[in-house]
């Protein structure tokens, strides 16, 4: 079953004393695109929520948000960075003076310097609130994947419609090349007879003729492989894997089966199915931009 590349999806779990929220949406991009929002703290979660969200989803650009605060319950160390907080004092201090500024300084104004107060944690630390956040993690991916699979069932659904649309049109250019020819051998046939007037008319050079124009019209071969790039088309779509790219590239050579057919028979009624065909596929287009 085929997935659609956007999708979205939330969870938030108390997990022993953290409150730990994932939200995880994603939009159509050519190839898998990761970035990341959380805390300044626990920036080295990017790295690893990546590398395990890269295994379930393939293409699309992903955006994560993770909040992460701890309850009564969660033990907590807090650092201060003395360097940072001396460096400001001396440079404000400093520029009091040579403003000729009163020096109003107060602890109520460090506080607000960003990254004074960082959270002190250790490799097991660490490693234990990933375990956490990839619990998380993992439901809000499921509610995403399963947004995935449900508008992927919707596309599925449009584009085995369209196929059979397509399978028609091509039926119909079937039906239509022979009688073309034989068109243009009657039509051939009545100029002919105009112009020779009561003179015989030579069957065989109007064989011969018929013959030519029927070899550089026959659409047979675009027609045998539409046929089977619609067949190759469904078969990709009942794969479990990730679909999107070969959907295109199998497109593309539709639509220039499409192009040739058009550009090969000379038949009003022809030309007007081709119209319809071109159009089909280009709905085929638009709407796999948004497969996985």
């Amino acid at each position: 079953m085929i997935k659609s590349m956007t999708g979205y999806g939330r969870a938030q779990q108390l997990v022993e004393g953290w409150d730990i929220a994932v939200e995880l949406k994603a939009v159509n991009h050519r190839y898998y695109e990761f970035s990341a929002r959380m805390p300044r703290a626990y920036g080295y979660l990017e790295e690893k929520l990546k590398n395990h969200l890269a295994g379930s989803v393939s293409r699309g650009k992903l955006e994560a948000s993770v909040t992460i605060q701890a309850t009564g319950e969660a033990p907590l160390q807090v650092q201060v960075n003395r360097r940072l907080a001396e460096s400001y004092v001396t440079a404000l201090r400093q520029l009091g003076q040579e403003l000729g500024v009163s020096d109003d300084l107060a602890l109520s104004h460090l506080v607000r310097i960003p990254d004074l107060f960082v959270l002190e944690k250790g490799g097991e630390e660490e490693e234990k609130i990933w375990q956490m956040v990839r619990q998380v993690a993992d439901e809000a991916l499921r509610q995403f994947l399963g947004m995935r699979q449900a508008e992927g069932a919707k596309l599925e659904e449009d584009l085995s419609a369209r196929l059979k649309t397509i399978e028609a049109l091509v039926g119909q250019v079937e039906e239509q090349s022979p009688r073309t020819t034989q068109e243009y051998r009657e039509r051939l046939y009545r100029k002919l007879s105009e112009v020779l007037a009561d003179s015989s008319i030579d069957e065989s050079r109007i064989l011969t003729e018929a013959a030519i124009f029927a070899e550089k019209t026959a659409v047979d071969e675009e027609t045998v492989r539409l046929r089977s790039h619609v067949a190759q088309f469904r078969a990709i779509l009942a794969r479990p894997e990730p679909a999107g790219r070969k959907l295109d590239f199998l497109v593309q050579e539709m639509n220039r089966e499409a192009n040739t057919i058009g550009s090969k028979a000379q038949d009003v009624a022809i030309a007007k199915v081709v119209v319809a065909l071109k159009a089909e596929i280009e709905k085929i287009r638009e709407q796999i931009q948004n497969i996985e």
